[in-house]
């Protein structure tokens, strides 16, 4: 799947080009060269290309980052960087896979819970890993906490 996304910024960005649209072009390229830096400094440790999971990552963190920035933005009253970095956003979940709803979640929480044997919260940190196992790209760690603390009566 890395040599997909690798391959999709690619076609997106001559696309992109062609149609002349700037912000997706920037955005764009703004990520491949993030990409770049992120298979750089992974050349120490032996990976060449680093792989689809922390592409999705890295993704996850840039998003992230801009959403901060778009909130001081407004509170700034400077609506238009906001609105830059939100089509920054926008450009970036393009690419990231679809994200659990609040069901689905509770239900893979309530599984990883069965198939751990989890009793109690302090083994909060063995369910939260075969969740990670099993539902990386498609679960936010950070929402699934609270409620795999939840679920062990924490």
């Amino acid at each position: 799947m890395a040599d997909d996304l690798r391959t999709r910024f690619t076609a997106e960005l001559k696309t992109a080009m062609l149609a002349k649209d700037a912000a997706r072009t920037s955005g764009l390229r703004m990520i491949t060269a993030k990409l770049k830096d992120a298979d750089i400094a992974a050349r120490p440790s032996g990976v060449d290309k680093i792989p689809d999971d922390q592409i999705i990552a890295m993704l996850r963190g840039m998003a992230k980052s801009r959403a901060e920035a778009a909130a001081l933005y407004r509170q700034g009253n400077r609506p238009e960087l906001a609105e830059k970095e939100e089509a920054e956003i926008a450009i970036i979940e393009s690419f990231l896979p679809q994200q659990m709803d609040e069901a689905a979640m509770q239900q893979a929480v309530r599984d990883a819970v069965a198939e751990t044997g989890a009793q109690n919260v302090k083994d909060m940190g063995k369910v939260m890993a075969a969740l990670r196992a099993k539902h990386a790209a498609s679960l936010d760690m950070a929402k699934a906490g609270p409620l795999v603390k939840a679920a062990l009566g924490g």
